[in-house]
């Protein structure tokens, strides 16, 4: 008798195996997944509330600094109010001050006027003196023995310079010698202020000669002044080769000015002053040269500083080679210790061009 076959449904009990296999697989592979979660969710929420309490911080110390600022412009803002308000006050101190100095200056303006009058007043009786003392002067050294002088043409009997002509050119010696007599005196002084120096009494002598000059010449004669150390150049810059006319305020007004701001210093070169002469153009057909001795320096800048007397002369005969001939040269000497040939060389020069010489006193003028 054949065997009955089994039937076959899905509920059997390898079904049910299978299936309970397989969920609890997957129950297994949940629970897994979800533990990894929590765990990283756990460390993400923890840097999370990290960053977030680092912030509220941040938060809390920016408010309180927003406050703080809030403090400071509000006091600010009373400082500027108050400041608002000084300078108000201020302004109208400062207004009322104007008017003030306004009305003092109006009050005052009469009597600077009185003053300016009485000044003008002051200067044209000093002027005045002034002319009338030379005047006496004159009278009374015309009456006199005039000084001697050498040449024909038209001269100043009482002082014995050639003070004619239709151009007369002034040379002064510039040097350090100019500020004393003695050797000791112009060491000492040149190494002073420029202050100190131009009060020295013989450089304030020669100034005073030359003005002296400027002020007696006849309206005829135009005129030009040079200073001379080592080197030469005209008094008023840029005037080389200008003659300005003797009636000229103005001129003589730039050329005293600019006296008082030369700077006597370095050696003597008349090779320099007498070549200064021939280059003008036109030629001066009169010179008055003032100066203390004979040259230290030649064309050229000294090698040594020390020379002797024979040296000096020696100098002096080679600076005439560069003088033209026909023009008298008339020198005012203010002597100096330790050159005692100056006075016949200077004289011997006199003698050739027709000029003069004379030495005046330490009064003078």
């Amino acid at each position: 008798m054949a065997r009955k076959q089994r039937r076959f449904t899905v509920f059997s009990l390898s079904f049910l195996d299978i299936m309970s296999c397989g969920f609890g697989a997957t129950v297994l592979v949940f629970m897994l997944i979800h533990h990894s979660t929590v765990e990283r969710a756990d460390e993400i929420n923890k840097e999370l509330l990290i960053e977030v309490d680092s912030l509220t911080r941040e938060i809390t110390s920016t408010e309180i600094a927003i406050s703080n600022a809030s403090t400071e412009i509000e006091k600010s803002d009373n400082a500027l109010v108050q400041l608002k308000a000084r300078t108000a006050q201020a302004t109208e101190e400062l207004a009322r001050a104007r008017d003030e100095l306004a009305n003092r200056n109006e009050m005052t303006m009469a009597q600077r006027e009185h003053l300016s009058k009485l000044m003008a007043d002051v200067q044209a009786l000093e002027e005045q003196t002034k002319r009338l003392e030379g005047e006496v002067e004159e009278r009374r050294l015309t009456t006199a023995d005039g000084l001697s002088f050498v040449g024909e043409g038209d001269r100043q009997y009482l002082t014995g310079l050639k003070l004619g002509g239709r151009r007369l050119l002034i040379i002064l010696d510039a040097s350090a010698s100019m500020l004393d007599t003695t050797l000791v005196n112009i060491i000492r002084t040149r190494n002073m202020p420029l202050e100190r120096k131009l009060q020295a009494d013989k450089w304030v002598r020669s100034l005073r000669t030359v003005e002296w000059i400027l002020t007696r010449l006849p309206e005829t004669t135009e005129f030009q002044v040079f200073i001379f150390n080592e080197t030469a150049r005209p008094l008023i810059s840029g005037t080389e080769n200008e003659w300005f006319a003797s009636d000229d305020q103005k001129a003589v007004g730039r050329a005293a000015a600019a006296l008082r701001l030369v700077d006597p210093g370095k050696g003597t070169s008349l090779y320099q002053a007498f070549n200064v002469v021939g280059q003008l153009d036109p030629m001066p057909d009169n010179v008055v040269l003032i100066t203390d001795g004979l040259p230290t320096v030649g064309d050229a800048p000294p090698k040594r500083r020390t020379i002797s007397s024979r040296n000096r002369i020696r100098l002096f005969q080679r600076s005439l080679q560069v003088l033209p001939s026909g023009i008298p040269v008339n020198t005012i000497l203010f002597p100096i210790e330790g050159d005692p040939a100056a006075s016949s060389q200077f004289w011997r020069l006199a003698m050739a061009t027709g000029g003069s010489l004379m030495s005046p006193s330490r009064d003078w003028p």
